[in-house]
C-alpha cells in the first residue's frame, strides 16, 4: 500500500508486510497510542497507570484479573504497580467479602480527581484522530475493532 492508502501496483512477495492485518492494526496502534502517550508521560504517569485509572474511572470496581487482562499487563507486574499507587493514595484494594481469594480494586477520589482531566483530554485526542476518517467512519472502526477483540460480542 502507498501511504495514501492505495495499493501498490508491484503486489510482490515484498508487499504482505505493507497489507498484513497485524501489521497495520499494530501501526496504527502505535501511531494514535504514542501521539497520546506523550501527554500522559507529560503529566507524569506511565502508559500502565494510565490504563489503570482510565479502567477504573466513574467508580468502578475491578478484580486484579480483570484489571489485568484490560490494561494488557501481567498480573505480577500490575500487583506491583497496584502496589505503588495504593501508596501514592490513588487507588485502594479490597479483599472479597465472600472470596478471600478475590481482590477488587478502585479509584481514591484523588485518582478520580487525577484521571479527570486525562479523560477529557484523551477523549479530546480520539475525536482528533477520528475526524482524519470522519465521525461516521470512526464509529463503524471502532464497532469493528470491538468484533476483533471479542469475536462472541453482539458488535454492541
Amino acid at each position: 500500500m502507498t501511504r495514501g492508502g492505495e495499493r501498490s501496483a508491484a503486489g510482490g512477495p515484498g508487499d504482505f508486510v505493507e497489507d498484513y492485518l497485524a501489521y497495520l492494526l499494530a501501526r496504527a496502534s502505535h501511531r494514535v497510542s504514542a501521539e497520546f502517550h506523550a501527554e500522559i508521560a507529560a503529566c507524569g504517569l506511565s502508559v500502565l497507570e494510565w490504563r489503570v485509572l482510565a479502567s477504573l474511572s466513574g467508580g468502578r470496581q475491578r478484580s486484579v484479573g480483570e484489571l489485568s487482562d484490560i490494561v494488557l499487563a501481567q498480573q505480577p507486574t500490575l500487583t506491583k504497580l497496584l502496589g505503588r499507587m495504593e501508596r501514592q493514595g490513588l487507588v485502594e484494594r479490597r479483599t472479597a467479602e465472600h472470596d478471600r481469594r478475590r481482590t477488587s480494586v478502585s479509584l481514591t477520589p484523588q485518582g478520580e480527581r487525577l484521571v479527570s482531566p486525562l479523560l477529557e483530554r484523551a477523549r479530546a485526542h480520539e475525536a482528533r484522530v477520528l475526524a482524519e476518517i470522519g465521525a461516521d467512519r470512526g464509529g463503524e472502526l471502532k464497532q469493528w475493532l470491538r468484533r476483533l477483540v471479542d469475536p462472541d460480542s453482539t458488535g454492541r
